[in-house]
């Protein structure tokens, strides 16, 4: 499936008006399966699926290591794609544990959640030594911007970047949902080998909650954004031992939690 299609279409402006066609980004039904039962089903853009489904697997807990997924595949459909997995014993188990104290269907956003203190839900607190300099946040979205071929296109989708101090992003990842964005990058960054715990996540959307569990349970430290921040994903930043950068744009930002990790020089400190 293409992660984007020609739609024709009929342009009003003050002059006039006249035919076009624009380049609009597709999403499917993608469903998660583990051990032959549907997980969630998401609407997602149709590219790096591989990536989505295991982000999304390790940030809803599901797996906490990739080597417990003992085969993988993908089955397209007429009406959208199944991504299968078969997992390790102990955490088929526990997925099935999990299950059967669900109180209602999996929903999107916070899938497989059975209660309102699950929705909010601690998360681990993030150990790393890193240290961002102020100009690589500053002109950290700046750079995502050069890893969004299918935005350039569609002007419609969301993009998660990972930033590595001095490198800049070096990975990224697009999707017309931002959950799913980063969800297909944090599957990137564990199948590539990158170290989580030595970078940050930039995002073109605004800060959610649950992006910042998305984050803790990947292990990444820093989370920067173009827009603004939640409440309560600032108090859950400040809980995880998360640094979030917020107004992330024309050449400056505003910290809301950990700002000891930015510093003009990148130096150590205690």
């Amino acid at each position: 499936m293409r992660a984007h299609v020609s739609t024709p279409g009929l342009a009003h402006r003050t002059e006039g008006t006249r035919d076009i066609h624009r380049a609009l980004p597709e999403e499917v039904p993608v469903a998660l399966v583990f051990n032959g039962t549907t997980q969630a089903v998401m609407m997602a853009t149709p590219v790096d699926l591989a990536d989505f489904a295991l982000g999304f697997a390790l940030t809803e807990g599901i797996i906490t290591d990739p080597a417990q997924v003992e085969e993988f595949e993908m089955v397209d459909h007429a009406n959208g794609i199944e991504t299968r997995f078969w997992l390790s014993d102990d955490r088929a188990q526990a997925l099935a544990k999990r299950r059967r104290t669900m109180a209602g269907p999996v929903g999107c956003g916070l899938c497989g959640i059975d209660s309102l203190e699950q929705a909010l839900r601690s998360v681990p607190h993030v150990m790393t030594d890193l240290r961002l300099s102020a100009s690589d946040v500053a002109r950290a979205t700046d750079g995502l911007r050069n890893h969004q071929s299918l935005h350039d296109l569609t002007r419609a989708t969301h993009a998660a970047g990972f930033l590595l101090p001095g490198s800049g992003v070096v990975l990224a990842r697009e999707d017309v949902g931002r959950h799913n964005a980063l969800d297909k990058l944090i599957g990137a960054i564990v199948k590539q080998g990158i170290d989580p715990t030595q970078g940050a996540a930039v995002m073109t959307s605004r800060l959610s909650v649950e992006l910042v569990q998305k984050c803790a349970l990947a292990g990444i430290p820093a989370l920067i954004a173009v827009s603004a921040p939640t409440g309560a994903a600032v108090r859950l930043a400040e809980e995880a031992g998360i640094t979030l950068a917020a107004f992330a744009r024309g050449g400056g930002f505003d910290l809301f939690s950990h700002p000891q990790r930015i510093n003009d020089e990148a130096a150590d400190v205690a």
